[in-house]
């Protein structure tokens, strides 16, 4: 009896003393509803700018010599001399090889032993036909040469343009052209017009081949790769936007834009596309003002109305 009594004793104390404790702590607050806070976006905006727009497309034209002609031999013997080297630039008329036949040679001391006044000399001159490039050497001095056999490779200079194979669906945009620009691979640009072009066309690649001449005032090696630039389309005065203001679809069939309506709020807005550069996107419709906010940044994924925050 005396161990429940005291049981009942202890469980009473601490009854009190949890009541004590209890009625001595802060009263719990009242519960407040709380009013969730929509997500805000942050992003940046742009404006629609009224530019020059040009559709173009770029390819290579190759510098290349159209002509080249050929120095022969006008005579079976030995080359005496030899007075040019690959790379040397000549002009017309201008003496390349002497050769001299063995009976010139025996003839010639034979003479020259009886009459050394004579001063016979039984050699060939062979000339160039035109101003231009030793591009090849096939013989020295001292080789024996049959009579006609290929002693160098000369390219005409006045042959000297740039070829430019056209695909051939790209002819429309080149028929009424007669000069282009053509940028070298150290960024200089030329001016070159169209001289003509082949009256075929390549059967694998379906291009046809345009010659362009260009007057540089300094030699251009051959087969230097040149881009042309060729306008499909330009439009004065049209709107654009940059290229990162212009959402799609995965289709890529559908486009809009995020058009501010107040201070936090975009709209989606369905845009058709025109002209598009390296960078901006020509707005065909809907009519776009210079005054009208446009998402450029932190738009991907927005819904239709999406609450942002534009920063700096």
């Amino acid at each position: 009896m005396t161990n429940k009594l005291f049981k009942y004793m202890l469980a009473g104390v601490l009854a009190c003393a949890a009541a004590t404790i209890w009625s001595c702590s802060d009263p719990a607050p009242a519960d407040e509803t709380t009013v969730p806070q929509k997500t805000q976006t942050p992003v940046t905006i742009t404006f629609a700018h009224r530019d020059t727009m040009i559709d173009q497309i770029q390819v290579n034209a190759t510098s290349t010599f159209l002509l080249k002609g050929f120095a022969k031999a006008n005579a079976t013997g030995y080359l005496r001399s030899s007075l040019v080297h690959v790379g040397q630039p000549v002009r017309s008329g201008q003496v390349l090889f002497t050769i001299r036949t063995k009976e010139s040679e025996t003839i010639g001391n034979a003479i020259n032993n009886l009459d050394t006044t004579f001063h016979f000399s039984g050699s060939n001159t062979i000339r160039a036909g035109a101003n231009g490039y030793i591009t090849q050497l096939n013989h020295q001095a001292g080789d024996y040469v049959q009579d006609g056999e290929q002693l160098a490779v000369i390219s005409d200079v006045n042959s000297f343009a740039f070829l430019l194979d056209l695909p051939y669906e790209l002819r429309p945009y080149m028929q009424n052209k007669t000069t282009v620009e053509l940028v070298l691979p150290d960024g200089e640009k030329l001016q070159g017009t169209v001289a003509g072009s082949l009256p075929s066309v390549d059967p694998a690649s379906q291009t046809q081949s345009i010659f362009i001449k260009v007057n540089a005032g300094h030699a251009i090696p051959e087969n230097l790769v040149a881009k042309v630039k060729i306008t499909k389309n330009l439009k004065n005065n049209t709107v654009s936007l940059p290229k990162a203001a212009v959402l799609a679809d995965e289709t890529q069939t559908s486009f809009w834009i995020m058009k501010m309506t107040d201070s936090n709020t975009a709209v989606k807005v369905p845009v058709k596309k025109g002209i598009e550069t390296n960078d901006r996107v020509e707005i065909v419709s809907p009519p776009l003002s210079p005054s009208d906010k446009i998402l450029l940044t932190g738009n991907y994924g927005l819904a239709d109305t999406a609450k942002v925050k534009i920063i700096q």
